[in-house]
């Protein structure tokens, strides 16, 4: 998974600064503090700002139904008969209303520091109305730019000039030093009655900071003061804790928010397309109303011609009556007359033509795709739940999981990944590690979101574990259902990876390794019929032997190949480098490796107790396996799995056998380790094998 997007870094970065800065605003001047004061009410004004409405305003005395401030009453140093006096009233903007300071009016309030600092880290981090702060000490014209603030000195230096005034050795190299700033603030907050008092106690009845002294004075008496470490503790725990909360929460915030403009949204898209219906309706009906008036001026103008000849029903009847004449001569001299008339109305008959086309055939719509849009016109579905290719699924140096989506189902824009360790208990964090995802920790489950593809990669998981895996897709109609989990086994050790060593010699006539040396192919030829009639009266058989390029020589190891089921007989196991050299280099019509031919298998326990073989080896051919038992001399045989997995513990001399699909254990042997260890193959007659394609590296294809 790529990282996150610069982008999408910066818009949150500028969405939190924009959030903060309206923290930052005093509500009087409505723009940023600048040396701000509490409130009693607890809220903060710039200084300025605070001095300006006291003296628009001015002291009054307190209204009756007032609170008393719990300074009032009888107290060392007022007499009783003095009335009560003046009080500064203050309007807060944020309360609305008016807030009692006391007698002495901005001088009981104390500076937020820590507003202070806010702001100026604000102001340091967007650079907002930032100015270069010069060197106090430098001899002008050559004044630098000042690089360190002495909160002690309360001056900003250079850092030549802060060395020079700041000796190493010497009291004020013990000076706390800060950025350099316009505005230096005391180092701790003390007591605005009593000077140089450091404020040491806070009162839970009253809310307010004590010093030793104020401690002491009766309005306190009765009242829950605690030291300001253990406020300071309590109140930080508290504020914490809501802040936790609240953020939790906020997905469920946001998710509320999205579904009210999905439905927002939903509903302006039906409002769209009705306008999009009603717009074309209005032109369409005005393309047709314009046609129709332009051809019924044009046809008007004919309707007169048209009655014009309608005219002529007179002339057919007085020529009916005109052929009923018998007298010859007085017929010649009546017709003579009607014939013009009735050439001149056959010649209009046959002149006349509509000056429009009163129909309307170029105006039709074929509106069937329309309509059948409009009709399978419904509201987006999530993606249904994938389903998870066992095939392609595993679980080797990496783990891969590959799935597709039901062909019923709605489109998804990405998939979410969730995958957990079998065992973690709910509730608590599971171990592992994620590529691109936030941990779900909750529920144990940790995720890979906005995965593009049908497939994905999860690495850095513990090995000889179970993991159980799921996967759903999500679009605009939002996430969809899981699809059904499924449980991967990763490997019982580090996956080895290594290719097929071919510089022993290879026989071309018979044995052939692929250009990237994973794969490996038999084919049976005339070496091998010269060595029938050996096969026929001894023991001795015709193989070929290919190792891996690695020697193992320490630690734990697995790997993982695939035999054709096709193939004759091929063994795949390890062994000793020097002995497997010995065996190479023997003249090929050879003894086999076990060393009792008839034992099922090659691992040559038979042959010595008391050591392990320099060999451990497994049959296979015809589809099925060998496996020793001790039940059965000859042992058993089982179909051959789709993978078969090895796992060497070096220090151990322990090989063992599994079904790399499940992790199943099939058998286990031991072998002789006092040397390096190889990955051997050995190849009796025609057959292929497939070495475990690492999947870091077959990655690229699916990315």
């Amino acid at each position: 998974m790529s990282g996150l997007n610069p982008y999408l870094i910066r818009s949150s970065l500028c969405s939190n600064m924009k959030s903060l800065e309206q923290e930052l605003y005093c509500p009087v001047c409505k723009d940023i503090v600048k040396q701000p004061v509490v409130l009693p009410c607890q809220h903060s004004v710039c200084l300025m700002c605070a001095s300006e409405v006291l003296v628009a305003n001015g002291p009054h005395p307190p209204s009756p139904s007032m609170p008393r401030s719990p300074g009032h009453g009888t107290y060392p140093g007022r007499r009783r008969k003095e009335g009560p006096p003046l009080v500064m009233m203050f309007p807060c903007v944020t309360c609305r209303r008016d807030v009692e300071l006391g007698e002495k009016g901005l001088t009981d309030c104390l500076r937020n520091l820590t507003l202070e600092r806010i702001v100026e880290r604000y102001r340091h981090t967007v650079s907002l109305g930032s100015v270069a702060v010069m060197c106090q000490f430098c001899k002008p014209p050559q004044a630098l730019e000042a690089t360190k603030g002495c909160a002690d000195c309360r001056a900003n230096f250079c850092n030549e000039c802060f060395k020079l005034y700041h000796p190493w050795g010497t009291p004020r190299a013990q000076h706390e030093h800060i950025l350099p700033t316009l505005n230096f603030r005391p180092k701790v907050l003390t007591c605005p009655e009593h000077d140089q008092e450091k404020l040491q106690f806070y009162c839970r009845s009253c809310q307010r900071l004590l010093c030793p002294l104020c401690k002491l004075r009766r309005i306190h008496g009765g009242h829950k003061i605690l030291p300001v470490a253990q406020a300071y503790q309590a109140l930080k725990e508290k504020i914490t804790k809501e802040m936790n909360y609240i953020l939790s929460n906020q997905d469920t915030v946001l998710a509320q928010i999205t579904q009210l403009e999905t439905r927002e949204q939903l509903a302006q898209s039906i409002r769209d397309l009705t306008a999009a219906l009603a717009e074309r309706h209005a032109s369409l009906t005005q393309a047709l109303e314009s046609a129709r008036q332009k051809r019924g001026e044009a046809l008007a103008a004919q309707v007169a011609e048209r009655r014009s000849l309608m005219e002529h029903a007179g002339l057919m009847a007085f020529t009916q009556e005109l052929l009923k004449e018998t007298d010859q001569p007085c017929f010649v001299q009546a017709a003579r007359q009607t014939h013009n008339r009735l050439n001149k109305a056959i010649e209009n008959l046959q002149h006349f033509a509509l000056a429009a086309d009163p129909s309307f055939r170029h105006f039709q719509l074929d509106v069937s795709k329309e309509l059948k849009l409009l009709t399978e016109l419904n509201f987006i579905q999530a993606p249904l739940a994938p389903v998870i290719d066992t095939q392609r699924t595993l679980a080797y140096d990496q783990l891969f999981l590959c799935w597709r989506l039901p062909q019923d189902s709605a489109p998804a824009w990405h998939f979410s990944v969730e995958y957990r360790r079998r065992g973690v208990v709910p509730g608590g964090a599971s171990r592992g590690g994620i590529r691109g995802g936030l941990a779900a920790a909750r529920w144990g489950w940790q995720r890979l979101d906005e995965v593009s593809g049908s497939s994905a990669v999860i690495d850095r998981l513990e090995m000889d574990s179970v993991y159980v895996l799921r996967v759903r897709g999500c679009n605009k109609a939002g996430y969809g259902e899981y699809s059904e989990e499924v449980y991967l086994h990763t490997p019982p050790a580090p996956v080895l990876n290594f290719y097929l060593d071919s510089r022993w010699g290879l026989h071309a006539d018979r044995l052939v390794v692929s250009k990237e040396q994973r794969c490996a192919r038999s084919v049976p030829g005339l070496s091998l019929l010269q060595a029938a009639d050996h096969a026929l009266t001894s023991c001795h058989l015709t193989s070929d032997l290919l190792v891996g390029d690695v020697a193992i020589t320490q630690g734990r190891h697995y790997w993982a190949c695939s035999v054709e089921p096709g193939s004759y007989l091929v063994k795949v196991g390890v062994g000793l480098e020097s002995k497997l050299q010995e065996w190479f280099h023997l003249p090929q019509d050879m003894a086999s490796p076990r060393y009792d031919p008839d034992s099922g298998h090659d691992s040559g326990a038979e042959d010595a107790l008391d050591s392990a073989p320099p060999f451990c080896f497994l049959t296979m051919g015809m589809g099925k396996i060998y496996l020793p038992h001790p039940s059965s001399p000859t042992g058993l045989t089982y179909p051959l799995p789709p993978r078969l997995g090895v796992s060497l513990d070096f220090e151990k001399g322990r090989v063992t056998f599994y079904d790399a699909h499940s992790l199943r254990p099939l058998w286990e042997g031991h072998v002789d380790c006092s040397g390096p260890v190889c990955p051997a193959f050995c190849f009796i007659g025609g057959g292929a094998l497939q070495l475990q394609e690492l999947v870091a590296n077959r990655n690229y294809l699916f990315s």
